[in-house]
């Protein structure tokens, strides 16, 4: 009798192991195929051939190396009518010496700087909504001060989408390629979120955008009050924005390999989980909905690995169980290849089958510990 209660719960133990790791695969299939994979199947909408102007908000905290070799960049865009805006937040660097000489040569550069005062609460967001209020067009694009736009039309692409109802255009910001493991993994993460933002977006569902590369209507930022809702957290001045005001019939993506932005990757593990810190302590304040659909991705992830270590291990299904794991993984490698070839993304497929299972845990632990610190972090 004993005997017989051992090999039935052991059973029951291998079938809920089963029951699960099913339930995990049919929704990581199910997130592939309809979701991410609406990015390498859209259809790219006509744009309006209209050309309103724009004004770029680059704000700029101890910025002067990168302001010297990426803002000229920015300036000499190939567009009719826009200006630069660049507030240099208290930059004890040579920031403002830039900028003045900088304005001399090109017409379209604007700068404002704010006076170092330790009393105030600082941030981007401060600086971003001193920048809206100096942008004297109806619509803003917004980039970073390690940024740089890939070619002279990025203006061209973001800003033909500002026409009928649509209001907010998420883009694309990728990071160079670099040599080394640390660059694949900030690659990697930046192109699956970004497969994943801009597919939910096209879905109707969209969550978030990033700073390296939105645009919006100036009249929304204001009608909405700003970062009112968040302004007590560093971080969100993009994507809780978006998380807010965007919605099926306001919203337009654009990634066109035009319309793309490049970034100075981190170079080391300790400031790319400095930065991953800011962002992640963002989505505990997303809408309910976008929260559920972002965790349950993660979660469904550590089970689906967790479970298929188990049955590899001690399970009579091993053999189904693998052919199920490989149909999955070779889903992901033809949506993730698709996905990169829109983004104009390479040399990331092999690599995404290392990252796929550990990438849920390194942000997981990432993500815990940043509820203890986030006081104590500044946005540059």
């Amino acid at each position: 009798m004993y005997i017989r209660e051992i090999i039935a719960g052991t059973l029951l133990h291998h079938w809920i192991v089963l029951v699960f790791f099913l339930l995990a695969f049919l929704f990581q299939m199910g997130i592939y195929l309809f979701v991410f994979l609406r990015l390498p199947l859209y259809r790219k909408k006509k744009k309006s051939s209209s050309t309103p102007g724009i004004s770029v908000i680059i704000c700029a905290k101890n910025e002067v190396k990168n302001l010297e070799y990426f803002l000229p960049h920015v300036l000499q865009q190939d567009y009719p009518e826009f200006e630069v805006v660049v507030v240099n937040d208290s930059s004890t660097d040579d920031t403002e010496q830039l900028l003045m000489q900088l304005t001399a040569q090109f017409k379209q550069l604007r700068f404002t700087s704010i006076p170092a005062n330790d009393r105030l609460m600082r941030g981007k967001k401060l600086a971003l909504t001193i920048g809206m209020k100096s942008a004297k067009y109806d619509f803003v694009l917004l980039t970073d001060a390690d940024c740089y736009p890939v070619s002279d039309q990025w203006l061209k692409s973001m800003g033909a989408h500002f026409s009928g109802d649509k209001k907010i255009v998420l883009g694309y910001g990728g990071y160079e390629r670099k040599k080394g493991l640390l660059n694949q993994l900030i690659r990697y993460e930046t192109t699956f979120t970004a497969i994943q933002y801009l597919s939910y977006a096209i879905k109707g569902r969209p969550y978030m955008g990033v700073g390296r590369n939105l645009a919006y209507e100036k009249a929304l930022f204001f009608d909405n009050k700003g970062f009112a809702g968040h302004y007590h957290l560093l971080s969100g001045d993009d994507d809780l924005f978006v998380n807010e005001n965007a919605t099926r019939l306001n919203s337009a993506v654009e990634f066109s390999p035009e319309s793309h932005t490049l970034s100075l990757p981190e170079t080391t593990f300790k400031g790319w989980i400095k930065q991953k810190k800011r962002h992640l302590s963002a989505g505990s304040h997303y809408r309910t909905g976008s929260r559920i659909r972002l965790a349950s991705e993660w979660i469904s992830r550590i089970i689906l690995y967790s479970t298929l270590i188990w049955i590899c291990f001690s399970s009579p299904w091993t053999v189904p169980v693998a052919a199920l794991f490989g149909l999955l993984i070779l889903t992901h490698l033809v949506v993730f290849k698709l996905g990169m070839r829109q983004l104009d993304e390479k040399y990331l497929l092999l690599p995404s089958l290392l990252f796929d299972p550990i990438l849920p845990l390194i942000l997981g632990i990432i993500w815990f510990s940043s509820r203890f610190d986030i006081k104590h972090q500044t946005w540059r």
